[in-house]
């Protein structure tokens, strides 16, 4: 049994994300923890500094449907029920944090490549959910 009572797995989709599922499946199969998953999707004007006059709601709008899909896909290997997977528009690590807080998560898995130097600086969702989290955080490191 596990003393964790709600864990919040967050997702970045790629391929690598199965390896973050199989963890949290070999860690919490027998247990009665319940699972949250999200996916964070950042806007698109945030990607692009709102620089590009072109209207992109309709691109996000079939971002967010791939990732809907795709978190589905994996919310079924979990038995995670469809309410419990999360598409949340905003930047991962301050999403990730805010939704611990609002749904009294006691535990953050994420993966981690394992980044140094300045690419860890520069692109450490998992760095930055760790240092920001009032819970435990468990990096799950992706093995390439």
């Amino acid at each position: 049994m596990s003393s964790y009572k709600h864990i919040l797995v967050g997702l970045d989709l790629s391929t690598e994300s199965q390896q973050v599922v199989d963890r949290v499946k070999f860690l919490f199969a027998n247990s009665d923890t319940k699972i949250s998953l999200c996916h964070i999707l950042e806007p698109l004007a945030f990607t692009y500094g709102g620089d590009i006059p072109v209207d992109l709601s309709d691109v996000q709008t079939q971002l967010q449907q791939q990732a809907t899909e795709r978190l589905d896909i994996l919310g079924q290997q979990l038995q995670v029920a469809t309410e419990d997977q999360h598409i949340i528009l905003g930047h991962p690590a301050q999403e990730m944090h805010r939704m611990a807080k609002s749904e009294d998560i006691d535990l953050i898995i994420v993966g981690s490549h394992g980044r140094h130097g300045l690419a860890l600086i520069f692109g450490s969702t998992s760095n930055s959910v760790l240092h920001g989290a009032n819970c435990d955080v468990l990096a799950v490191r992706i093995s390439e």
